[in-house]
């Protein structure tokens, strides 16, 4: 099993990265680190990661 280092992450730009992420409107080197920070398989949909509700 890989040891994985324990990083901080800022939650309002992940939040914001995670809303581009799934718009496709990232740059490459950003999403790929959405990807790697959640743990992601890239399967080419970037739906379902957030879902909003509306009040």
């Amino acid at each position: 099993m890989a040891r994985r280092n324990m990083h901080w992450v800022n939650t309002p730009v992940l939040m914001e990265a995670i809303l581009r992420y799934q718009q496709d409107r990232l740059p490459r080197s950003m999403k790929l680190w959405v990807e790697q920070v959640l743990e992601l398989k890239n399967n080419g949909s970037n739906e379902g990661l957030i879902h909003r509700t509306h009040l």
